[in-house]
């Protein structure tokens, strides 16, 4: 069954179509694995290297791939049904295949390894920009050009060639794609820069592109920074604010700092990096300074904001003659600039840790924060109080008893004045005059 190549086209009559993925599930337990019987056909209809999309399921899937070329066999560890396979290859079409001008599935990847890069151009519709390099199948398709040839591993292998343009050995693909009228093949290993009609890869034409694709393509990098350690990636975001900071533009450039971080996937620990490189014994004034910048990392995140005392910690060590009798003040700093909530530092202040400096340091620093530390238990606890003190004022059972008190006693008042009443005498002025005459 034929497949329109864009999936999202309904129309019957779409000239682009590909074989439907056929997948077969071979071994048990933990040698178990996919086979995808029909990939070369698939990658064919693509025009693709059959690697390029059994490579990008291993990606997206997290599983290890194994090419058999000999056989044609390309495998994929796992169990995976061939449906969820073709809505895989849906994704990989949207990526690598078809036109972001027409959607067209007429494009051509040429990678560029010094660059760092993988240029796309439309032979329907003329569209040339960048590849998206977000995904970590652009790691192996720069290591592994379309017409370069890969082992079973999916290492590159050498295509041979001879200098001059001579006629030579090469490959199988090589000489299908190269024949000439007389039936003879001919490699060609040098090409004249003015035939490389597909790309221009100048300096001039490839900024010019970038700005078409959009701002964003300019600061494109590779994903493999995020496949280095820790420790690589730290010490690249400590080069990078080291030269922000050099160039004097540390705090305009506080978005593209948390930016960076972020990509190299190193955020909670980058307030570490930035204690080390903005404080010093002037820290009272530096929090101040680069409070908008500190709180784009510590704002909501508590990892962050034990990175930041771990930070201090060490700068306070560096400086333990200046800033030990400064402690409390320091982390009142951090208090009331918002930097650090309430509860991190009170969850800082119940143990001694040797992470970041000594633990004879860090104890020091502790007993000097003590003052402060107690200062903000005792005003959480009197909050507390506080807030006790206000439900009973405004208990509604209180209210009541008062209101029944206040009737009981007004009540009884009114009982007394009316008893009063009933027992003072009435005073008796005697019998009437009588009129003599009338009787």
């Amino acid at each position: 069954m034929a497949l329109n190549v864009n999936r999202s086209v309904a129309d019957a009559y779409y000239r682009y179509k590909m074989p439907k993925i056929v997948a077969k599930v071979e071994g048990k337990g933990n040698g178990i694995k996919t086979v995808v019987v029909n990939m070369v056909d698939v990658a064919k209809s693509l025009d693709r290297p059959p690697t390029y999309p059994c490579k990008f399921f291993g990606c997206e899937l997290g599983a290890q791939t194994q090419f058999d070329f000999k056989n044609e066999r390309y495998i994929v560890n796992g169990s995976h049904e061939a449906s969820k396979l073709q809505d895989l290859l849906d994704i990989f079409i949207q990526k690598f295949v078809l036109c972001p001008g027409c959607d067209n599935p007429e494009t051509v990847l040429k990678p560029y390894p010094k660059k760092q890069v993988i240029s796309q151009t439309c032979m329907a519709c003329g569209y040339s920009g960048m590849v998206n390099m977000s995904h970590k199948l652009t790691t192996f398709i720069l290591k592994n050009p379309p017409e370069q040839a890969v082992d079973a591993s999916g290492a590159n292998v050498p295509t041979p060639h001879k200098k001059g343009g001579k006629k030579g050995k090469g490959t199988e693909e090589e000489t299908n794609n190269h024949e000439n009228d007389g039936g003879s093949p001919e490699i060609i290993t040098e090409v004249d820069p003015a035939d490389d009609w597909s790309v221009d890869v100048s300096e001039e034409a490839v900024l010019a592109r970038q700005r078409e694709v959009g701002e964003g393509i300019a600061g494109l990098t590779m994903n493999t920074d995020q496949e280095k350690t820790e420790k690589e990636r730290v010490d690249m975001i400590f080069e990078y604010i080291r030269k922000k900071k050099d160039e004097g533009k540390i705090i305009k450039a506080d978005k593209d700092i948390v930016a960076e971080s972020e990509r190299l996937d190193i955020r909670d620990k980058a307030p570490l990096i930035l204690s080390e490189l903005l404080l010093d014994q002037d820290i009272l004034k530096q929090l101040k300074k680069y409070r908008t910048l500190l709180l784009r990392f510590t704002l909501d995140n508590k990892k962050a904001q034990k990175s930041l005392l771990g930070g201090i910690e060490c700068i306070i060590q560096l400086h333990s003659d200046a800033l030990l009798p400064k402690v409390s003040n320091i982390f009142k700093a951090l208090y009331d600039l918002d930097i650090v909530e309430e509860e991190t530092i009170l969850d800082w202040g119940k143990r001694v840790s040797k992470k970041h400096v000594s633990k004879e340091i860090s104890a020091a620093i502790h007993e000097k924060a003590q003052p402060f530390l107690k200062w903000l238990q005792e005003a959480e606890e009197d909050s507390e109080d506080s807030d006790e003190g206000l439900e009973i004022e405004y208990d509604d059972r209180a209210r009541v008893n008062d209101l029944t008190s206040q009737a009981k006693q007004q009540s009884k008042q009114q009982a007394e004045q009316i008893k009063q009443k009933q027992s003072t005498p009435v005073e008796d002025d005697g019998p009437d005059d009588v009129d003599i005459d009338a009787i």
